[in-house]
């Protein structure tokens, strides 16, 4: 899936004059997506597209079963960051794009994507988006949602067996062997590029609404 094939299945349309993209990363289980949904009620409707890091994995659906379970979600090379960037200059421009729908179950993307219109405010979202140069450079504002390890495992647990099929073993096995050394290596140490680092993921209405109210600035400033 490239940059061409799905540009090619959207009419261009009109270019917006205000764009804002915002990167929230944070590690896994942090409250990541609250905080990117408290963020949409707070602005009009209408007016913001997300883009997910999670459909952006590499298609690996050609591997087998017992392949799949060595695949690491938690380093940066699992990521096809050329495309997600490729998207977020495509939506600066003015076109809908074609996200990617991807399973953790079967570790490949759907041949259906989803079409993600351009709009005022862009928010990329995962745990992943400050570890690449070249995505960070496209980020207006940066956010990092921090969490207490605990708090994040235990939603990580709730998650991986309810949405990945996953025992509650096998969970435990995935964050002792992925999950937590990748968050000290990769996730942790981008806390440094943020802008904004918003404590206790979505529970923090204070900071949530601080940061709501620096888009609405910034909107307010590219008008």
């Amino acid at each position: 899936m490239g940059k061409g094939k799905n540009a090619a299945r959207y009419e261009p349309v009109k270019k917006f004059n205000i764009m804002l993209i915002i990167g929230i990363a944070g590690g896994s289980g942090s409250g990541k997506s609250t905080v990117v949904k408290k963020i949409i009620q707070c602005l009009p409707p209408d007016s913001v597209s997300v883009l997910s890091q999670d459909a952006y994995y590499r298609n690996n659906g050609h591997l087998m079963p017992e392949e799949r379970a060595k695949i690491n979600f938690d380093h940066p090379s699992s990521i096809e960051f050329r495309l997600l960037v490729d998207h977020l200059d495509l939506l600066r421009n003015g076109q809908t794009i074609g996200m990617p729908i991807y399973s953790y179950l079967t570790c490949a993307r759907a041949k259906e994507t989803i079409p993600v219109e351009p709009r005022k405010v862009i928010i990329v979202e995962g745990i992943l988006i400050l570890t690449n140069p070249r995505l960070r450079k496209k980020l207006d504002i940066k956010v990092f949602v921090d969490a207490d390890d605990d708090d994040r495992l235990m939603r990580i647990i709730y998650r991986d067996i309810e949405e990945r099929g996953r025992s509650f073993r096998e969970v435990l096995e995935h964050y002792s062997r992925f999950v937590k050394p990748m968050h000290l290596l990769f996730i942790e140490p981008n806390k440094r590029y943020a802008d904004i680092i918003i404590p206790e993921g979505g529970k923090n209405v204070i900071a949530i609404d601080i940061l709501t109210s620096r888009i609405k600035e910034k909107l307010n400033e590219k008008s």
